[in-house]
């Protein structure tokens, strides 16, 4: 899931995530654009319908305006996935970097974000199976 909003941070975020997926030998099912991470979850919630989808990685850049909209946002959008999650008992990934980020700040963080989005699902899916048994 990659927000097109800062679009050239989330492209490249989306880019990382992808090898990192491949590294770990993990199947890509489906990537989707949104507007912007306000937009994620409803997109989370009809993929976490679909039996086949084991988890959701997000990935967005709320960069800091000249007012605290990003924290709206971030925060919105970040209780939202939660819910999701345990709504559907699968895990979903917060990629989504910021509030109160800059966008040099932005760029630092692609790599870091997008890896750990990923691996965070794996984890997450992991203990969930060992739970469940």
């Amino acid at each position: 899931m990659v927000s097109e909003f800062n679009e050239e941070v989330t492209s490249r975020m989306l880019g990382v995530a992808k090898e990192k997926a491949e590294k770990m030998k993990l199947k890509i099912k489906y990537i989707c654009n949104v507007p912007g991470a306000y937009d994620i979850p409803i997109i989370v919630d009809a993929l976490l319908q679909k039996k086949e989808i084991d988890g959701v990685v997000t990935l967005g850049a709320i960069i800091k305006g000249q007012t605290k909209h990003d924290e709206v946002i971030a925060n919105a959008s970040a209780r939202a996935l939660i819910d999701l999650s345990l709504k559907y008992q699968k895990p979903v990934s917060l990629g989504i970097s910021g509030p109160g980020m800059h966008e040099r700040h932005a760029y630092a963080r692609i790599r870091p974000v997008a890896e750990r989005a990923v691996e965070a699902v794996v984890k997450i899916s992991n203990q969930l199976e060992r739970i469940q048994k």
